[in-house]
């Protein structure tokens, strides 16, 4: 029997759901504060992942490929 905890962050989660249950997350979307010419959390924290991807023409599977990553760790 696997214990640990399967992480799943999806496209319909808000960046404040992911960043409150996974930290780690936060220095992912950091990343691309740069090429949004903005900071993301600062402006789209109540947001879903999708949204903010469609915002900032982000691919949304590699954002939720690193977000997923990030938080696993």
């Amino acid at each position: 029997m696997n214990d640990q905890k399967k992480t799943q962050i999806t496209a319909d989660m808000t960046l404040l759901d992911i960043v409150s249950e996974y930290p780690a997350t936060e220095a992912v979307l950091k990343s691309y504060d740069v090429q949004a010419g903005e900071c993301i959390c600062c402006q789209m924290l109540f947001e879903s992942i999708r949204q903010v991807a469609e915002h900032y023409h982000l691919d949304l599977n590699d954002l939720l490929r690193k977000l997923n990553s990030a938080a696993a760790t």
